[in-house]
């Protein structure tokens, strides 16, 4: 899932190289933190959160065949 998300934000943002992902296990959830440019952030979220929202969607049809819940969380 990592790889994933880390596919579909650097082909989004001005500075990929500023694209770093954070991983946190829990018992039945994933937590992926993304952390992007200042500069990026409006890129990552969208207009009216579309694109955030259709990153989460294809991150969640990803991991249900692991049988596993990720949520995608923009930082700060």
């Amino acid at each position: 899932m990592k790889e994933l998300l880390l596919t579909m934000a650097k082909a989004l943002v001005d500075y990929p190289s500023q694209v770093e992902i954070k991983e946190v296990e829990g018992e039945r959830t994933k937590i992926l933190e993304l952390k992007v440019a200042e500069t990026d952030r409006g890129k990552i979220i969208g207009k009216e959160g579309r694109i955030i929202k259709a990153i989460r969607t294809i991150v969640n049809a990803a991991s249900a065949k692991q049988n596993k819940r990720v949520s995608v969380e923009i930082i700060e």
